[in-house]
């Protein structure tokens, strides 16, 4: 009998590496990453990705996405606001 789950996080810091062209900086477990002055944080049991905008110590909450089946998705449509906001 063979087993297989699937854990989002573990396919977070691969998935942010192909979309943003850069290796993140991990944080907090791999359930938290930097990609230049923004963090990109899953939550609500890897259902939520924010992203955070850092200054410091000082955080600010600029969106969330939803993840739904693929984590890369998310990570797509997360650069797309980010874009959005420049």
């Amino acid at each position: 009998m063979t087993y297989r789950f699937e854990d989002p996080a573990a396919e977070f810091v691969l998935a942010a590496e192909r979309v943003f062209g850069a290796h993140p900086r991990v944080l907090d477990g791999s359930r938290a990453l930097q990609v230049g002055d923004v963090k990109l944080q899953l939550e609500a049991g890897e259902r939520e990705l924010w992203l955070i905008e850092t200054h410091g110590p000082l955080e600010h909450r600029l969106a969330m996405v939803q993840v739904r089946d693929d984590v890369e998705a998310a990570l797509r449509e997360a650069k797309e606001k980010l874009r959005g906001d420049d």
